[in-house]
């Protein structure tokens, strides 16, 4: 019997098995199924409850060809399915869809087998839209692999089948994104929530960030990198960072890059920082925030391959400014600002500082304002790939604002209510710690500079409030540079007997573009990040005696005093405080580290 005949004789059908004809073709078998469920208008189920028992055959391998083979036929039939005569198939089809509850997934089926069940999903998405929600919740929810699939990811076959599975995904919602413009948003919005760890959350991110590079990355990318920055700070708050091995107060001013393992020559640059007193839980958020971290680089190299960086950028910095700016205790996270910065230093370099500042300026959240500040002064220290010019402009905008506060400012000196002028005056300082000899030595950067001398000496007495270790090195670099030169010997010389630290609160040691502390987070940071040891203070070390700067504070009278700042200090960052105990001990501190760590070029900042 012929396959026309076939078509054209229901009762032919009757008597045999029509979807496991292996005589027709294709096309033929695509016309047989929409005569089918055109037969049920006419009370002719026979056909139809053998397509539906087909259909339930999921996993019986002995009718994996007949599923195939109506899957096909069915993909090619959508438009055929009517929601009242065919309740029962569509019913079938939805509860499959939604395999949470009877386990039909892509990962459990052959390649064949999933090409045949995308181009249903595909087809049924996009043909009327009634079905568009279970078919893309069907989709999305293997961002989530089953249990065993992340126990045997060490194994090459699942490492393939994680691929296939998830390119299959990937090309699907891009189909249905293309065909149905309401797609996209939906997709987002049925993303699954995860509570989990390790491998999960990798695979997870790394198929978000796929979703971003996509068609969806157009006008979905800022809610798309809004999930992944929340999930890399929500690890990053994870980890006990207070239970990492990092200096402790005597090893000196800005010494805390300098291990015991890169004077001893062992530790390269871009080295981890040793992590062996974490918990084994611990361990396992460490290293998957490194991964996520390096997968996260790697797309922003490939926005910038593709030219989108600028775009990406922006939706980067929105959600960084969400969930990242205002949090103190994260430790790596907010180094994907600082990565697509250095990709394009003219364009988004930019951006980020000129935000920040706008952000310093007109935000009406003191905290935040206090933030943003925090991160340009350590952005402007620890960017390589910043010009001096640039970074001299930024310092001339921040003496200006201070300055005008100072002649603005009211009668009330109480500390409190100048915070954000104290952190202003921290940040000058503290980038100068790091940049003072390249500023100095241009007249006209130098110049821009003047009014800040006034500035440290006005009554509201910054260099009182701000942190004794960072005005030490200012004042030391300061004086060596020769940055004051109107009233040398009243700025310097009087500070020895000052009160100038003895305040009763310090502002925060919030520095959070601290050196990098994951391993292979750090290798793609540090080729654009200026470390201690790189840096050329204006004092020759052979001539430090003669410009040696002493803040009350370090003294060892205060020595309980300041071990409560310090204990603050060290909880809310990884820059370093320091105390000076004898003459000994202080003319050891006070000598700053010339170490270069074996990788690094010495370029004098």
């Amino acid at each position: 019997m012929g396959a026309a005949e076939t078509l054209t004789d229901p009762s032919s059908l009757c008597e045999s098995n029509y979807m496991g004809n292996g005589d027709l073709s294709d096309t033929d078998m695509v016309i047989t199924v929409r005569n089918t469920l055109a037969s049920v208008q006419n009370g002719e189920c026979y056909r139809y409850d053998e397509l539906v028992k087909t259909m339930q055959a999921t996993k019986n391998s002995d009718l994996e060809a007949q599923l195939v083979t109506a899957l096909k036929a069915l993909s090619s039939s959508v438009a055929y399915l009517d929601i009242i005569h065919h309740e029962k198939l569509l019913s079938l089809i939805i509860v499959l869809l939604c395999y949470r509850f009877f386990r039909m997934s892509l990962w459990d089926l052959k390649p064949h087998v999933m090409d045949a069940l995308v181009g249903l999903l595909i087809s049924l998405a996009v043909t009327t839209g009634k079905y568009l929600d279970p078919c893309l919740n069907m989709l999305v929810r293997h961002f989530l692999p089953p249990d065993w699939v992340i126990r045997r990811l060490s194994q090459h076959r699942v490492v393939k089948q994680k691929m296939e599975v998830l390119s299959r995904v990937h090309e699907a919602l891009l189909k249905i994104c293309i065909l149905f413009p309401r797609a996209p948003s939906r997709i987002l919005d049925m993303l699954p929530k995860i509570n989990k760890k390790g491998q999960v959350v990798e695979i997870f991110v790394e198929n978000l960030l796929k979703l971003e590079n996509s068609l969806m990355g157009q006008d979905d990318g800022s809610k798309i990198f809004m999930m992944v920055m929340e999930r890399l700070r929500d690890m990053d708050l994870e980890i006990d960072w207070d239970g990492i091995p990092q200096d402790d107060s005597s090893r000196g001013l800005f010494d805390m890059e300098l291990e015991d393992a890169v004077e001893d020559n062992t530790m390269n640059e871009g080295d981890e920082f040793q992590v062996g007193s974490l918990t084994s839980d611990g361990n396992v958020i460490f290293e998957s925030l490194d991964k996520l971290m390096v997968l996260s680089f790697d797309h922003l190299e490939s926005c910038k391959l593709a030219g989108r960086l600028d775009q990406v950028f922006e939706k980067l910095f929105e959600a960084f400014e969400h969930y990242i700016m205002d949090i103190h205790k994260t430790k790596v996270s907010q180094f994907l600002m600082f990565y697509a910065c250095s990709l394009d230093p003219e364009n988004c370099g930019v951006k980020f500082a000129s935000k920040l500042m706008d952000i310093f300026l007109f935000s009406n959240k003191p905290v935040t304002r206090m933030s943003a500040m925090a991160y340009l002064a350590s952005y402007l220290a620890r960017g390589k790939f910043l010009h001096v010019s640039y970074v001299a402009s930024i310092l001339k905008r921040l003496v200006d604002e201070c300055a005008d506060h100072c002649r603005t400012c009211n009668d009330d000196i109480n500390s409190d209510a100048h915070q954000i002028f104290y952190s202003g005056c921290q940040a000058i300082m503290y980038v100068l710690c790091f940049r003072m000899r390249s500023i100095v030595a241009v007249p006209r950067f130098r110049s821009e500079l003047i009014p800040l001398e006034s500035i440290l000496m006005h009554r509201l007495n910054p260099l009182k409030e701000c942190l004794p270790w960072v005005v030490a090195e200012f004042l030391k670099q300061a004086k060596a540079g020769g940055l004051f030169v109107v009233s040398d010997s009243f700025i310097f010389d009087k500070l020895l007997e000052s009160e100038l630290s003895r305040g009763s609160k310090k502002l925060d040691a919030f520095f959070p573009f601290d050196p990098c502390l994951l391993k292979s987070s750090n290798s793609f940071i540090s080729r654009n990040f200026i470390y201690w040891s790189m840096v050329r203070p204006t004092y020759d070390e052979d001539d430090e005696e003669d410009v040696e700067i002493i803040v009350n504070g370090d003294e060892e009278s205060d020595e309980e005093e300041e071990d409560d700042v310090d204990h603050v200090m060290d909880k809310m960052s990884i820059t370093p405080k320091h105390s000076f105990m004898n003459e000994m001990e202080r003319d050891r501190l006070l000598k700053m580290p010339s170490v270069i760590r074996p990788s690094i070029s010495p370029q004098s900042f």
